[in-house]
């Protein structure tokens, strides 16, 4: 499909996007870009990418297809990078975990979206980090969502999403508004509710027997606090107007539990832990279908 790949990031992401291109006939050659040598040695070791380049403008030449999978806060750096070598016959997208700061990124260097750059986001991932963790069939069954704009080419959005759905991904399409909304919701705040668990019983005295009798149920929500702090505190500035609210609306909703507890409110708190469980069998069921 492509006769050249550069990927922008040879993490869990963008190696998994690698492996999974390669995998599945969709690119010729495929060249990783990154800050860190010895990252991009082992991604070549392992057959990720056919080569390197710590150089963007080098790494990008003769791509037909450029994908940004850095974190977040590193866009409009990289934007400004790639200005002078864009390529209208090439198709640039990412894989970032928030998309109203993508499009700003791009208003700033390039004054417009241009017509060839198709936001997107894949819905997989795993706590580990780095391309060791990436895997050929991390995509195959979940969701990629893309956000194209209005004056984003048809050929670039048909492209994007024939290549994810390649890869085995399943494609839907949304505005860049309802992303982050969504996401922060679904996404960002359940990671920053897992660091800020984790980061509380660290900090009490007796942490050492905490942490040796904590149960499984402990160690399944804390699981993403493993996640990259880099990626994800970029994500937190850049979706931070929509996790302010979310996070004021769970203070409100953890200080209403405190009041029934010490009202010894049983009642309040079932009605509240059951229409809790109730949402969660809902959200299980649509999961199955």
């Amino acid at each position: 499909m492509f006769k050249k790949i550069c990927i922008i990031g040879v993490g869990l992401i963008g190696g998994s996007i690698a492996r999974a291109s390669r995998a599945n006939g969709l690119a010729q050659e495929i060249v990783g870009v990154g800050r860190q040598t010895p990252n991009l040695q082992r991604a070549v070791e392992l057959g990720v990418i056919d080569s390197y380049e710590l150089d963007i403008a080098t790494a990008v030449g003769g791509a037909d297809l450029v994908v940004l999978c850095t974190p977040v806060g590193t866009f409009e750096a990289i934007f400004k990078q790639l200005k002078p070598v864009w390529s209208e016959q090439c198709l640039y997208t990412d894989a970032g975990s928030t998309k109203q700061s993508v499009i700003d990124a791009l208003k700033l260097v390039f004054k417009q979206v241009p017509v060839n750059f198709v936001a997107a986001h894949p819905i997989a991932g795993s706590e580990n980090s780095g391309v060791e963790a990436s895997k050929e069939d991390l995509f195959i069954g979940k969701r990629a969502i893309i956000t194209a704009e209005k004056q984003t080419a048809a050929w670039a959005t048909k492209a994007c999403e024939a290549w994810w759905q390649t890869m085995g991904a399943k494609v839907s399409m949304m505005d860049v508004q309802h992303h982050d909304e969504v996401f922060a919701a679904t996404s960002h705040l359940p990671h920053i509710l897992a660091y800020s668990l984790v980061e509380l019983l660290k900090n009490k005295q007796d942490e050492r027997e905490i942490f040796e009798y904590a149960a499984g149920g402990f160690k399944d929500f804390t699981r993403i606090a493993s996640s990259d702090p880099e990626m994800w505190s970029d994500i937190c500035l850049a979706n931070g107007s929509q996790l302010v609210k979310l996070m004021q609306d769970l203070a409100q909703i953890n200080q209403q539990i405190v009041g029934l507890i010490e009202a010894n409110d049983k009642q309040g708190l079932l009605d509240i832990f059951k229409s809790a469980q109730g949402a969660r069998e809902y959200y299980l069921n649509l999961q199955e279908t």
